[in-house]
């Protein structure tokens, strides 16, 4: 009989998102009345902007006529998209970068979690604690994570708490890593790191010839002038670190599908011989082998967010979406709630009142016909916590936190 890969075995029976869906549709299906309103799963809720709407109508006109119709793309992208993306992301803020460094995909979250592909399942992986799960069910799968042990941790992974007690900010490790995960603005907890507290990892990482996995999907909602918008802004993060970025959030991409992922030439990682390569070269050998490219009409739409009308539209939703973290940060002041991050990301993080994390969010179902995001889903030290999002309706998100007050905790 067939074989199965015994490494998901390891993993929880049910991706995060899909349980919270299912008790979502259990509950709908029994009080079909009741008006659900979601402040859980970070989708966006603004459509495209209409300078994207207009380039990937055109587009898609061009690939219905013999003479403008494409095939298959570059490898990477399109030459024009990577290089909007190093003109208008990355040089204003000092950050130099070529054609080559830079990969177009569908998803950041399939780019963080295909990256573990070109390293060997022998390093070890630590990652911040709670975390975005693809990080650590990716590794699991692979084989680096081993079986979780009471506490919900996997055995050979190492755990990096971030909580109250350290402002969520992620101690270095006492032990050498290979490989790190960081994700700033944060997914879930909403809060960031300084420049000088990111260039301690980099240091770190340099010491111990580690990598950086850089998440850096939300740095469009960074409001304070202190924080990094990228990992490259870092002195020596050019030798240590691989940047991952995503249209969704920032454009409104989420059903669109694109994003990109800058593995810089000078990274090296060593083989079991201690001879070194260019990271580079292996993921664009992975990606050409495994991924045919974003559509021609995507990359057109994607293209068109760095024009002076697709900036300004950006910029209003991204406005629009960090004024509903207001609304829901300042709502939380009428409770006892204690809550975190929403300035620099569009994320609140908000600690449960003498509940666990799935009871709390039951509770709000329940009580208010409210969704939130268990803390426990994203690891051990997000138990005790729920995360909010500000993707809603202006309208959803108002009526949500008034919900919210009048439940008594």
């Amino acid at each position: 009989m067939t074989l199965i890969n015994e490494n998901y075995l390891h993993l929880e029976e049910s991706y995060l998102f899909s349980t919270i869906n299912k008790k979502v549709e259990k509950y709908q299906k029994e009080n079909p009345e009741a008006n659900i309103i979601s402040m859980g799963i970070g989708d966006v809720t603004r459509p495209l902007p209409q300078a994207v709407i207009k380039a990937f109508k055109k587009a898609v006109e061009e690939m219905g006529r013999k003479e403008t119709f494409k095939g298959y793309g570059p490898e990477q992208g399109y030459s024009f998209l990577r290089e909007a993306i190093i003109e208008n992301d990355y040089k204003p803020r000092g950050v130099e970068l070529n054609l080559e460094e830079v990969f177009i995909s569908d998803g950041a979250k399939c780019d963080t979690a295909n990256i573990q592909e070109i390293f060997s399942t022998e390093n070890k992986i630590a990652i911040t604690d709670p975390v975005y799960p693809v990080y650590v069910e990716s590794n699991v799968m692979a084989g680096r994570g081993g079986p979780l042990d009471k506490k919900g941790r996997y055995k050979n992974i190492t755990y990096l708490p971030c909580t109250a007690e350290n402002n969520f900010q992620p101690p270095t490790p006492e032990e050498k890593v290979d490989l790190i995960y960081l994700c700033y603005p944060n997914n879930p907890t909403g809060t960031s790191l300084t420049k000088d507290q990111l260039k301690e990892w980099v240091d770190y990482a340099m010491d111990n010839k580690s990598i950086i996995l850089f998440d850096g999907a939300y740095e469009a909602y960074i409001q304070e002038e202190r924080i990094p918008h990228s990992i490259y802004e870092i002195e020596g993060a050019r030798e240590v670190a691989i940047e991952f970025r995503s249209f969704s959030k920032t454009a409104g991409f989420t059903g669109t599908r694109c994003a990109y992922t800058i593995v810089p030439e000078e990274l090296e990682a060593e083989d079991s011989q201690g001879k070194t390569h260019q990271v580079n070269k292996l993921w664009k050998r992975r990606q050409t082998t495994k991924f045919n490219g974003v559509s021609y009409p995507v990359q057109v739409a994607a293209a068109a967010t760095y024009t002076e009308k697709g900036r300004k539209e950006i910029k209003e939703s991204i406005k629009y979406y960090m004024e509903n973290a207001r609304i829901i940060r300042e709502s939380l002041e009428d409770t006892s709630l204690e809550y975190y991050g929403g300035v620099n990301a569009p994320y609140i993080w908000v600690k449960t009142p003498n509940m666990s994390s799935w009871q709390f969010f039951d509770k709000l179902l329940e009580e208010a016909q409210v969704v939130v995001t268990p803390g426990t889903g994203f690891g051990p030290s997000g138990e005790g916590y729920f995360r909010l999002t500000a993707f809603n309706t202006r309208k959803n998100t108002k009526e949500a936190m008034k919900r919210i007050k009048k439940i008594e905790f």
